[in-house]
């Protein structure tokens, strides 16, 4: 059954990246690359990934700066209302619009495998508030920005489904629930 999940990295403080767009305060922490979270055991089940603009011009940049490769090997979308250019030789998809039938594209794309959004928060927000993001899956590291892209920019209502420690990392799994509703009931028991 194809899931869809958003697999990032905050702050303490709930950022995934600072004001200046930067992740310096991730790539500086401690991380098993085996342990709980682990982004190469979560990629061997992704069948499609999505984007924003914001996070595809990042990786875009970073790609032709170090000459690595596109990271992906399964296709990509990247939601933008304009022109974006494209990687040679990787599979990426430009859409804009309702996210339903753009969902739909993945959900088909990944074949029964899960749908990896890669970035940002309001990406992330835009599935969960059309019923579309069925986990969350977080890495908070022991730094603090103070400011800049939110890790979710509206109120969510979520459930704790697993917690572990990947050496720095405090590593969490929550299903998301959907909207925040001030009405639904907590077992404070």
């Amino acid at each position: 059954m194809t899931r869809t999940i958003f697999f990032t990295a905050t702050t303490l403080d709930g950022y995934l990246a600072d004001e200046n767009d930067s992740l310096d305060w991730l790539f500086k922490q401690d991380i098993d690359g085996g342990g709980p979270n682990s982004y190469d055991n979560f990629i061997t089940g992704v069948g499609a990934v999505v984007m924003g603009r914001t996070t595809y011009e990042w990786v875009r940049e970073h790609l032709l700066a170090s000459e690595e490769p596109w990271p992906y090997k399964m296709p990509a979308w990247v939601l933008s209302h304009g022109e974006l250019p494209g990687v040679e030789g990787a599979d990426i998809r430009f859409a804009q619009g309702d996210i339903q039938p753009i969902h739909a594209a993945l959900a088909a794309a990944a074949a029964g495998k899960d749908i990896y959004v890669v970035g940002g928060g309001d990406l992330a927000a835009q599935f969960a508030e059309a019923g579309l993001l069925d986990e969350l899956v977080l890495s908070i590291a022991p730094a603090t920005v103070g400011s800049g892209r939110p890790l979710f920019p509206r109120k969510f209502d979520l459930e704790l489904t697993d917690l572990a420690r990947n050496r720095s990392f405090i590593c969490a799994i929550y299903k998301v629930l959907g909207p925040a509703n001030e009405g639904r009931s907590k077992n404070l028991s």
